[in-house]
């Protein structure tokens, strides 16, 4: 899903047109597939030409807390996504914003929830990776925070594709314990057992913090075999992207 609003351009990936092979085939944005990650490298390269050629990209190494950071993207197209000599290591957070028009923020995800975020009239845009303990550590409002503090005020929030409550199995203390701070997330499978929603979860969160939520992309990845998903694939998953910027 590729989509616009004012200056703001952003998009989600799915597994298609890129170079990796089965069964990472074939856009796998992770980079847990070989040891060289040549094929990852590749489709980076190829979702930044197609998405925004010639711009830098800032992106993290998600670690499933709620640090927020303000992009510093690397010179030329690529940032530490793509790490090699004389290139700064990706931060360690769950949420990257900018006021800078022409820097890409990418966030990657597999069943966790990849938000990107925008207020176009002030030039600022965010993006969060909210997996369980995101969700349940405040990581989307936190962002919603950040982006506040350079200036945000009227923020839009696209929810991309996840893992949805109905194939979202976890024991119920754990359950209990996620719902006890998000009561949204309190969720049943499909076949009756206990399972947190954590869509509602960030959509909850979003609307407490006074953010238009749109769900133009917010598909099942379990269920949906376009896309990437752990829960479905265990260590054959590869990961999507959430891409967002200001046009220069």
């Amino acid at each position: 899903m590729r989509t616009s609003l004012g200056p703001v351009e952003l998009a989600f990936t799915d597994r298609h047109g890129g170079v990796s092979g089965a069964p990472f085939d074939s856009l796998n944005l992770a980079f847990h597939e070989d040891g060289e990650r040549a094929a990852t490298r590749r489709n980076l390269a190829l979702l930044l030409d197609d998405f925004a050629p010639g711009l830098p990209v800032a992106d993290l190494s998600q670690v499933h807390g709620n640090h927020v950071v303000v992009a510093d993207p690397a010179p030329g197209p690529t940032s530490g996504a793509t790490s090699g000599v004389g290139v700064p290591a990706r931060p360690s957070a769950d949420g990257i914003v900018t006021d800078r028009p022409g820097v890409v923020l990418l966030v990657r995800a597999a069943d966790c929830v990849p938000v990107l975020l925008a207020d176009p009239d002030a030039g600022v845009v965010g993006a969060a990776h909210a997996g369980r303990p995101g969700v349940a550590a405040g990581v989307v409002p936190r962002t919603v925070a950040a982006m506040r503090d350079l200036g945000a005020r009227e923020l839009t929030a696209w929810v991309g594709p996840h893992v949805c409550g109905a194939c979202y199995e976890v024991p119920a203390a754990l359950q209990d314990e996620v719902a006890a701070l998000v009561p949204e997330t309190r969720a049943t499978t499909s076949w009756g057992t206990p399972a947190l929603d954590i869509g509602a979860g960030v959509r909850a969160q979003l609307a407490a913090a006074g953010v238009t939520v749109v769900d133009d992309a917010a598909a099942c990845t379990r269920e949906t075999p376009d896309l990437y998903s752990y829960r479905r694939d265990g260590a054959g998953s590869g990961r999507l992207a959430g891409v967002i910027r200001v046009r220069s």
